[in-house]
Protein backbone atom coordinates (compact mmCIF):
# COMPACT_ATOMS: atom_id res chain seq x y z
CA UNK A 1 0.00 0.00 0.00
CA UNK A 2 0.91 3.44 -0.10
CA UNK A 3 2.57 5.90 2.27
CA UNK A 4 4.25 8.80 3.29
CA UNK A 5 7.53 7.82 4.82
CA UNK A 6 10.65 10.26 7.01
CA UNK A 7 13.67 8.45 6.77
CA UNK A 8 15.58 11.28 8.58
CA UNK A 9 17.07 12.51 5.17
CA UNK A 10 14.03 12.45 2.84
CA UNK A 11 10.32 12.00 2.68
CA UNK A 12 9.19 9.35 0.01
CA UNK A 13 6.13 8.50 -0.88
CA UNK A 14 6.05 4.41 -0.89
CA UNK A 15 3.97 1.94 -2.99
CA UNK A 16 5.10 -1.64 -0.35
CA UNK A 17 4.08 0.28 2.64
CA UNK A 18 2.55 -2.75 5.09
CA UNK A 19 0.88 -2.43 7.98
CA UNK A 20 -0.36 -5.38 10.64
CA UNK A 21 -3.72 -6.56 11.72
CA UNK A 22 -5.29 -4.65 14.47
CA UNK A 23 -4.70 -6.73 18.10
CA UNK A 24 -6.95 -6.64 21.00
CA UNK A 25 -8.38 -3.07 21.93
CA UNK A 26 -7.30 -1.72 18.53
CA UNK A 27 -8.90 -0.67 14.84
CA UNK A 28 -7.66 -0.84 11.70
CA UNK A 29 -8.96 2.09 9.11
CA UNK A 30 -8.48 2.43 5.55
CA UNK A 31 -7.77 5.98 5.16
CA UNK A 32 -9.36 7.78 2.79
CA UNK A 33 -8.64 11.51 3.74
CA UNK A 34 -5.45 13.35 5.92
CA UNK A 35 -4.90 17.11 6.60
CA UNK A 36 -1.67 17.90 5.92
CA UNK A 37 -0.10 19.89 9.31
CA UNK A 38 3.07 21.92 9.79
CA UNK A 39 3.74 19.51 12.70
CA UNK A 40 4.06 16.76 10.31
CA UNK A 41 6.60 19.29 8.27
CA UNK A 42 8.30 20.11 11.99
CA UNK A 43 9.22 16.29 11.70
CA UNK A 44 10.82 16.83 8.70
CA UNK A 45 12.56 19.87 9.45
CA UNK A 46 14.02 18.85 13.22
CA UNK A 47 11.15 21.48 14.86
CA UNK A 48 9.91 18.02 16.30
CA UNK A 49 12.04 15.15 17.21
CA UNK A 50 10.94 11.73 16.35
CA UNK A 51 12.42 8.65 15.76
CA UNK A 52 12.55 7.37 12.25
CA UNK A 53 11.54 5.85 9.95
CA UNK A 54 8.37 6.88 10.43
CA UNK A 55 5.13 7.33 9.01
CA UNK A 56 3.83 10.89 8.87
CA UNK A 57 0.23 12.52 9.02
CA UNK A 58 -2.00 12.79 12.14
CA UNK A 59 -5.58 13.92 10.76
CA UNK A 60 -7.17 11.56 9.15
CA UNK A 61 -10.65 9.98 8.32
CA UNK A 62 -11.52 6.77 7.01
CA UNK A 63 -13.65 3.95 6.81
CA UNK A 64 -13.02 1.06 9.16
CA UNK A 65 -12.00 -2.11 8.20
CA UNK A 66 -11.33 -4.35 11.11
CA UNK A 67 -11.23 -4.43 14.48
CA UNK A 68 -9.70 -6.22 17.32
CA UNK A 69 -10.87 -8.01 20.44
CA UNK A 70 -13.04 -6.15 22.48
CA UNK A 71 -14.53 -3.42 20.11
CA UNK A 72 -17.90 -2.59 19.96
CA UNK A 73 -18.07 0.86 19.86
CA UNK A 74 -17.38 0.81 16.11
CA UNK A 75 -17.85 -2.13 13.19
CA UNK A 76 -16.26 -2.48 10.05
CA UNK A 77 -17.76 -0.19 7.44
CA UNK A 78 -18.27 2.50 10.03
CA UNK A 79 -16.78 6.53 8.64
CA UNK A 80 -14.46 7.47 11.37
CA UNK A 81 -12.10 10.92 12.35
CA UNK A 82 -8.94 10.02 14.04
CA UNK A 83 -7.66 11.68 17.18
CA UNK A 84 -4.01 11.58 18.16
CA UNK A 85 -4.94 10.63 21.40
CA UNK A 86 -3.61 6.77 22.39
CA UNK A 87 -4.69 7.56 26.01
CA UNK A 88 -4.96 4.08 28.34
CA UNK A 89 -8.28 5.31 29.85
CA UNK A 90 -7.91 3.72 32.99
CA UNK A 91 -5.15 5.86 34.70
CA UNK A 92 -6.24 8.72 37.32
CA UNK A 93 -6.26 11.76 34.62
CA UNK A 94 -8.53 9.64 32.11
CA UNK A 95 -11.02 8.81 35.14
CA UNK A 96 -10.47 12.73 35.90
CA UNK A 97 -11.07 13.71 32.42
CA UNK A 98 -8.19 14.95 31.67
CA UNK A 99 -7.18 12.09 28.74
CA UNK A 100 -4.60 14.63 26.83
CA UNK A 101 -2.53 14.74 30.33
CA UNK A 102 -2.59 10.41 30.43
CA UNK A 103 0.97 9.59 30.60
CA UNK A 104 0.78 6.48 28.58
CA UNK A 105 -0.47 9.07 25.54
CA UNK A 106 2.94 10.84 25.20
CA UNK A 107 5.96 9.56 23.69
CA UNK A 108 5.52 5.69 23.43
CA UNK A 109 5.46 5.80 19.60
CA UNK A 110 4.64 2.28 18.15
CA UNK A 111 5.54 0.36 14.96
CA UNK A 112 2.96 -1.29 13.47
CA UNK A 113 4.48 -0.76 10.12
CA UNK A 114 6.82 -1.93 7.78
CA UNK A 115 8.54 -1.43 4.72
CA UNK A 116 11.22 -3.22 2.78
CA UNK A 117 11.08 -5.95 5.72
CA UNK A 118 12.00 -3.57 8.62
CA UNK A 119 9.57 -1.79 11.40
CA UNK A 120 8.92 1.70 10.82
CA UNK A 121 6.86 4.12 13.53
CA UNK A 122 4.27 5.23 13.77
CA UNK A 123 4.01 9.23 14.06
CA UNK A 124 1.50 10.51 16.66
CA UNK A 125 -0.41 7.30 17.35
CA UNK A 126 -1.98 7.75 14.02
CA UNK A 127 -0.20 7.69 10.94
CA UNK A 128 -2.86 8.81 8.51
CA UNK A 129 -0.72 9.20 5.37
CA UNK A 130 -1.25 5.49 4.54
CA UNK A 131 -3.73 3.67 2.98
CA UNK A 132 -4.51 2.35 6.25
CA UNK A 133 -3.48 2.53 10.08
CA UNK A 134 -4.00 0.73 13.08
CA UNK A 135 -4.64 2.99 15.85
CA UNK A 136 -6.12 2.11 19.42
CA UNK A 137 -9.65 1.86 19.54
CA UNK A 138 -10.53 5.11 21.34
CA UNK A 139 -9.02 7.21 18.89
CA UNK A 140 -11.59 6.11 16.25
CA UNK A 141 -14.60 8.05 17.31
CA UNK A 142 -17.84 7.68 14.68
CA UNK A 143 -19.05 9.98 12.35
CA UNK A 144 -22.24 10.73 10.47
CA UNK A 145 -21.46 9.12 6.92
CA UNK A 146 -22.63 12.50 4.80
CA UNK A 147 -19.51 14.35 6.23
CA UNK A 148 -17.03 14.58 3.69
CA UNK A 149 -14.15 13.08 4.30
CA UNK A 150 -11.87 16.14 3.40
CA UNK A 151 -13.40 17.85 5.62
CA UNK A 152 -13.61 14.83 8.27
CA UNK A 153 -9.94 14.67 8.61
CA UNK A 154 -9.79 17.72 9.84
CA UNK A 155 -11.62 18.04 12.69
CA UNK A 156 -8.98 15.26 14.33
CA UNK A 157 -6.32 17.74 14.63
CA UNK A 158 -7.16 21.36 13.91
CA UNK A 159 -10.19 21.73 15.36
CA UNK A 160 -9.52 19.91 18.11
CA UNK A 161 -6.64 21.41 18.58
CA UNK A 162 -8.09 25.26 17.69
CA UNK A 163 -11.80 25.05 18.83
CA UNK A 164 -10.65 23.00 21.70
CA UNK A 165 -8.65 25.49 23.26
CA UNK A 166 -11.04 28.19 22.75
CA UNK A 167 -13.88 26.03 24.76
CA UNK A 168 -12.01 23.61 27.17
CA UNK A 169 -8.64 25.36 28.02
CA UNK A 170 -9.44 29.08 27.87
CA UNK A 171 -13.20 28.75 28.65
CA UNK A 172 -13.63 32.25 26.45
CA UNK A 173 -17.04 33.76 27.64
CA UNK A 174 -19.57 35.71 25.84
CA UNK A 175 -18.49 39.05 25.39
CA UNK A 176 -14.84 38.46 25.85
CA UNK A 177 -12.25 39.48 23.98
CA UNK A 178 -9.87 37.82 21.62
CA UNK A 179 -6.71 37.88 19.82
CA UNK A 180 -5.56 35.63 17.69
CA UNK A 181 -2.10 35.72 15.93
CA UNK A 182 -1.59 33.22 13.30
CA UNK A 183 -4.78 32.17 11.02
CA UNK A 184 -3.36 28.91 9.37
CA UNK A 185 -5.81 26.17 9.90
CA UNK A 186 -5.25 25.86 13.67
CA UNK A 187 -5.64 30.03 14.20
CA UNK A 188 -8.96 30.13 12.00
CA UNK A 189 -10.17 27.71 14.26
CA UNK A 190 -9.72 29.30 17.48
CA UNK A 191 -11.24 32.15 15.50
CA UNK A 192 -14.59 30.20 14.41
CA UNK A 193 -14.29 28.70 18.31
CA UNK A 194 -14.07 32.00 19.87
CA UNK A 195 -17.32 33.05 17.36
CA UNK A 196 -18.97 29.83 18.78
CA UNK A 197 -18.17 31.13 22.84
CA UNK A 198 -19.57 34.23 21.79
CA UNK A 199 -16.69 36.77 22.07
CA UNK A 200 -17.39 40.41 21.34
CA UNK A 201 -14.45 41.64 19.76
CA UNK A 202 -12.24 38.94 17.30
CA UNK A 203 -9.34 40.16 16.67
CA UNK A 204 -7.05 38.13 14.24
CA UNK A 205 -2.86 39.28 13.26
CA UNK A 206 -1.30 37.71 10.33
CA UNK A 207 1.68 39.08 8.18
CA UNK A 208 -0.70 38.16 4.98
CA UNK A 209 -2.97 40.89 4.02
CA UNK A 210 -4.66 38.12 1.69
CA UNK A 211 -5.84 36.22 4.64
CA UNK A 212 -8.23 39.06 6.18
CA UNK A 213 -10.93 37.34 4.08
CA UNK A 214 -11.62 33.57 5.52
CA UNK A 215 -10.29 35.20 8.99
CA UNK A 216 -13.30 37.21 8.82
CA UNK A 217 -15.18 34.23 7.73
CA UNK A 218 -14.03 32.68 10.38
CA UNK A 219 -15.34 35.15 12.53
CA UNK A 220 -12.83 37.88 13.11
CA UNK A 221 -14.25 41.45 14.01
CA UNK A 222 -10.68 42.73 13.33
CA UNK A 223 -7.76 42.33 10.98
CA UNK A 224 -4.58 43.49 11.26
CA UNK A 225 -0.64 42.68 9.59
CA UNK A 226 1.08 43.45 13.11
CA UNK A 227 -0.28 43.93 17.00
CA UNK A 228 1.27 47.20 16.78
CA UNK A 229 -2.51 48.01 16.11
CA UNK A 230 -4.25 45.96 18.68
CA UNK A 231 -4.40 48.58 21.07
CA UNK A 232 -6.54 51.14 18.77
CA UNK A 233 -8.88 48.03 18.84
CA UNK A 234 -8.38 46.85 22.33
CA UNK A 235 -7.77 50.03 24.29
CA UNK A 236 -7.06 48.46 27.83
CA UNK A 237 -5.95 44.74 26.17
CA UNK A 238 -7.63 41.42 24.97
CA UNK A 239 -8.90 38.87 27.77
CA UNK A 240 -7.45 36.05 25.57
CA UNK A 241 -4.09 36.03 23.58
CA UNK A 242 -3.84 32.83 21.41
CA UNK A 243 -0.42 32.51 19.94
CA UNK A 244 -0.35 30.19 16.74
CA UNK A 245 2.77 30.34 14.97
CA UNK A 246 5.22 28.82 17.52
CA UNK A 247 7.51 32.12 17.65
CA UNK A 248 9.28 33.45 20.57
CA UNK A 249 9.12 36.75 19.96
CA UNK A 250 5.16 36.60 18.61
CA UNK A 251 4.41 34.72 22.30
CA UNK A 252 5.78 37.75 23.99
CA UNK A 253 3.81 40.07 21.83
CA UNK A 254 0.41 37.96 22.50
CA UNK A 255 1.73 38.44 26.52
CA UNK A 256 2.59 42.22 26.30
CA UNK A 257 -1.24 42.49 24.63
CA UNK A 258 -3.25 41.08 27.60
CA UNK A 259 -5.68 43.01 30.20
CA UNK A 260 -5.68 42.76 33.37
CA UNK A 261 -6.56 39.46 34.44
CA UNK A 262 -5.88 38.27 30.82
CA UNK A 263 -4.51 35.29 29.80
CA UNK A 264 -1.79 34.00 27.06
CA UNK A 265 -2.73 30.44 25.04
CA UNK A 266 0.78 28.88 23.49
CA UNK A 267 -0.35 26.70 20.17
CA UNK A 268 2.23 27.32 18.10
CA UNK A 269 5.42 24.62 18.55
CA UNK A 270 8.63 26.27 18.57
CA UNK A 271 12.14 24.56 18.38
CA UNK A 272 11.91 21.97 21.48
CA UNK A 273 14.81 24.08 23.27
CA UNK A 274 13.08 27.60 22.65
CA UNK A 275 12.67 29.83 25.48
CA UNK A 276 10.63 33.19 25.83
CA UNK A 277 10.99 35.91 27.91
CA UNK A 278 8.61 38.10 29.35
CA UNK A 279 8.59 41.32 31.71
CA UNK A 280 7.46 39.79 35.40
CA UNK A 281 6.13 42.77 36.88
CA UNK A 282 3.58 42.42 33.94
CA UNK A 283 2.23 39.59 35.32
CA UNK A 284 1.04 40.66 38.66
CA UNK A 285 -2.50 41.65 37.61
CA UNK A 286 -3.53 37.93 37.57
CA UNK A 287 -2.14 37.01 34.59
CA UNK A 288 -1.68 33.79 33.36
CA UNK A 289 0.43 31.77 30.27
CA UNK A 290 -1.37 28.36 29.75
CA UNK A 291 0.31 25.73 27.65
CA UNK A 292 -2.14 23.70 26.33
CA UNK A 293 -1.88 20.49 24.45
CA UNK A 294 -4.31 19.45 21.84
CA UNK A 295 -6.95 21.29 22.95
CA UNK A 296 -7.51 19.69 26.39
CA UNK A 297 -9.45 17.62 24.10
CA UNK A 298 -12.11 14.88 25.06
CA UNK A 299 -12.02 13.61 21.22
CA UNK A 300 -14.81 11.31 21.88
CA UNK A 301 -17.22 13.57 23.05
CA UNK A 302 -15.99 16.51 20.99
CA UNK A 303 -15.25 15.27 17.48
CA UNK A 304 -19.11 13.89 17.97
CA UNK A 305 -19.79 17.56 18.74
CA UNK A 306 -17.95 19.14 16.66
CA UNK A 307 -19.19 16.56 13.84
CA UNK A 308 -23.21 17.89 15.28
CA UNK A 309 -22.25 21.75 15.05
CA UNK A 310 -21.29 21.12 11.33
CA UNK A 311 -24.28 19.64 10.62
CA UNK A 312 -25.79 22.36 11.49
CA UNK A 313 -23.89 24.74 10.00
CA UNK A 314 -22.48 26.12 12.79
CA UNK A 315 -18.74 24.95 12.55
CA UNK A 316 -17.42 25.19 9.45
CA UNK A 317 -14.75 22.44 7.93
CA UNK A 318 -15.56 22.65 3.96
CA UNK A 319 -13.82 26.24 4.25
CA UNK A 320 -10.93 25.15 5.90
CA UNK A 321 -10.13 23.02 3.15
CA UNK A 322 -8.35 25.21 0.26
CA UNK A 323 -6.98 22.15 -2.34
CA UNK A 324 -7.07 18.56 -1.90
CA UNK A 325 -3.99 16.59 -3.15
CA UNK A 326 -3.13 12.44 -4.16
CA UNK A 327 -0.60 11.24 -1.92
CA UNK A 328 1.76 11.29 -4.93
CA UNK A 329 1.83 14.81 -4.61
CA UNK A 330 2.56 14.99 -1.14
CA UNK A 331 5.73 17.50 -2.38
CA UNK A 332 3.52 20.08 -4.02
CA UNK A 333 0.98 19.58 -0.90
CA UNK A 334 4.14 20.46 1.72
CA UNK A 335 5.41 23.47 -0.74
CA UNK A 336 2.07 24.94 -0.47
CA UNK A 337 1.68 24.45 2.91
CA UNK A 338 5.41 25.69 4.00
CA UNK A 339 4.30 28.96 1.63
CA UNK A 340 0.99 29.99 3.31
CA UNK A 341 -0.68 29.44 -0.13
CA UNK A 342 -2.96 27.06 1.59
CA UNK A 343 -5.05 27.04 4.90
CA UNK A 344 -5.44 23.09 5.06
CA UNK A 345 -4.03 20.80 2.11
CA UNK A 346 -5.60 17.61 2.14
CA UNK A 347 -4.22 14.33 0.92
CA UNK A 348 -6.44 11.87 -0.31
CA UNK A 349 -6.09 8.09 -1.45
Amino acid sequence: MRGVIFDGKQVRVVTDLEVREPGPGEVRVAISAAGLCHSDLSVVDGTIPFPVPVVLGHEGAGVVEAVGEGVTHVAPGDHVSLSTLANCGTCAECDRGRPTMCRQAIGRPGRPFRHAGLPVHQFAANSAFAEATVVKAVQAVRIPGDIPMPSAALIGCGVLTGVGAVLNRARVDRGDSVLVIGTGGIGLNVLQGARLAGALRIVAVDANPAKEEVARRFGATHFLTSTEGVRDVLPTGADHAFECVGRVELIRQAIDALDRHGQAILLGVPPATAEASFRVSSMYLDKSILGCRYGSSRPQRDIALYADLYRQGRLLLDELVTRTYPVEDFEKAAADTEAGRVARGVLTF
